[in-house]
């Protein structure tokens, strides 16, 4: 007996984790110029300051990475200028796990714009305390 009923078409976890995780190497992008790349690999980049800090070593800045059920945006300088997490709504904040760290398992436009945003905090404050 047909079915005459549409398809389902269901989007696997790892579609899902790829589309979030496409999304917030966008957000990266925007600063690779002013960073190194460490990591650019598919599931994993990460991005870290030309110079050294001051324990000789480069700081590292943002990162995203797939993992087996979510996506991780790693953002230090949320932990380092906790004045930052101030500017958390609720929705992102949910997403927090730990003080810089935040896992996704689906897209959301608002928390990606809110993510850009922070992102861009971030950079400006290591930007005007010259630790690029």
């Amino acid at each position: 007996m047909a079915n005459n009923q549409p398809a389902k078409v269901e989007t696997t976890k790892e579609d899902s984790r790829s589309a979030i995780f496409t999304a917030l190497r966008e957000v990266l992008r925007i600063y690779q110029d002013d960073f190194v790349v460490k990591t650019d690999k598919p599931n994993h980049c990460s991005l870290e300051t030309r110079s050294p800090s001051l324990n000789g070593r480069r700081m590292f800045f943002a990162a995203a990475k797939v993992k087996k059920n979510y996506v991780s945006y790693y953002l230090p300088p949320l932990y380092m200028f906790p004045e930052l997490a101030n500017r958390l709504s609720p929705e992102l904040r949910r997403s927090l796990h730990g003080q810089s760290c935040f896992n996704f398992t689906a897209v959301d436009q608002n928390c990606l714009t809110e993510l850009e945003k922070l992102t861009h905090a971030g950079f400006q404050i290591l930007k005007e305390q010259a630790l690029l």
